[in-house]
C-alpha cells in the first residue's frame, strides 16, 4: 500500500487504474484493487471520476499529529483511524486504552470539536454512537445506505421502488404480448438488466438520493422472493430479469426491514445483529 500511497503523491491530481497498472506492473489486479479497497475505507483517497475513468486523489494529510503533544489523544486518534469507515464505539476504544471514563470523554470531546473526529449512530445496533475519523464516509452497514433516512427505515420509499421495478418489468412483459416471433423469442425479449431499470428509476426520479445497481438488485431480489419477477443469467455471467405472473399471493418480503437490510447476512440467532433485539423488526410487527 505504501508504494500507492507514494504514486500518489507524485499525482496530486489524481491516479488512475490505468496509472497504478503502469507504475506497479508485478501488482496482480485483484490484489491492486483489493488494496486500493482498504486504503479508500480507511480514508486516505478521494475517489472521483474524470472522462469516464475512475481516478483516486490522496487526501490531504490532517495536521493533528504534528499539532498534538498528548500522548493519550494520540492513542484514541490513531484507534479510530484504524476503525476505518466501519467506526468504534467508546466501549472498545476504552478496552483498547485502559483510559478512566472522564479522561475518555474529555479527549473525545475535544477531538471531536476541532472536527478531527466525528459520531455516527448504526442502524444495525440500536442507533448506538461510533466514532470515525471527520473525512471517512461510513460505510452503508452502518448508515443503512439508501433505505435508511435518519437512522429510520423508509418503508413507503422501498415500497415505491418496489412497485415501480415490477411496473417496469411488467411494461416489457405487456409489448410483447403481440409478438409473431415465436413463444421463445418473445420470452427473451420480455427480460431486462438491472442497468435496465436503474435508468427507469432514475429517469422517473422518485429517489432523493443517488440509487446505484447493487441497490436496484436488492429491489428485484425481493421481487423474486415475492414471486412476481424471475432471474436468468446470460452466457456472459449477467443476470437478466422479467415479470411473471405469480401463483400464489406475494410474501411482502419487500415490505419488511429483512427484505433491504445491509448487515442481513450477519443477523444469527446470537451476537449483536439478532431478529430478536432488531428494533426495526419490533417497529413493523407494532405498525
Amino acid at each position: 500500500s505504501y508504494r500507492i500511497i507514494a504514486l500518489a503523491r507524485e499525482k496530486p491530481k489524481g491516479i488512475s487504474d490505468k496509472d497504478l497498472a503502469a507504475s506497479l506492473p508485478d501488482l496482480q489486479p485483484v490484489q491492486r484493487a483489493k488494496i486500493i479497497n482498504k486504503l479508500l475505507s480507511e480514508g486516505y483517497f478521494d475517489l472521483f471520476k474524470q472522462a469516464n475513468s475512475l481516478y483516486y486523489r490522496l487526501k490531504v494529510p490532517t495536521k493533528f499529529t504534528a499539532k498534538c503533544t498528548d500522548n493519550e489523544e494520540k492513542i484514541v486518534y490513531k484507534i479510530i483511524e484504524e476503525a476505518g469507515n466501519q467506526g468504534i464505539w467508546v466501549r472498545d476504544i476504552k478496552s483498547k486504552t485502559n483510559l478512566m471514563n472522564k479522561l475518555l470523554e474529555k479527549i473525545l470531546k475535544n477531538l471531536e470539536s476541532n472536527k478531527y473526529i466525528k459520531t455516527v449512530k448504526s442502524v444495525a445496533a440500536g442507533k448506538k454512537k461510533l466514532y470515525m475519523l471527520y473525512n471517512v464516509e461510513p460505510d452503508e452497514s452502518v448508515t443503512g445506505g439508501a433505505w435508511y433516512q435518519d437512522q429510520d427505515f423508509e418503508t413507503e420509499f422501498v415500497d415505491v421502488l418496489n412497485q415501480q421495478c415490477y411496473r417496469f418489468l411488467e411494461q416489457i412483459r405487456e409489448k410483447t404480448k403481440n409478438c409473431n416471433t415465436g413463444p421463445i423469442a418473445a420470452r427473451n425479449m420480455t427480460y431486462a438488466s438491472s442497468m435496465d431499470v436503474l435508468k427507469y428509476i432514475s429517469d422517473l426520479g422518485v429517489s432523493k438520493v443517488k440509487l446505484t445497481v447493487i441497490n436496484i438488485e436488492v429491489i428485484l431480489n425481493t421481487l423474486i422472493c415475492d414471486g412476481k419477477v424471475e432471474r436468468t443469467l446470460t452466457n456472459d455471467g449477467n443476470h437478466l430479469y422479467r415479470a411473471v405472473q405469480p401463483l400464489l399471493n406475494p410474501m411482502g418480503l419487500v415490505k419488511t426491514p429483512c427484505g433491504v437490510c445491509p448487515v442481513r447476512r450477519d443477523c444469527h440467532n446470537e451476537g449483536s445483529v439478532t431478529p430478536i433485539k432488531c428494533h426495526y423488526i419490533k417497529d413493523w410487527l407494532e405498525y
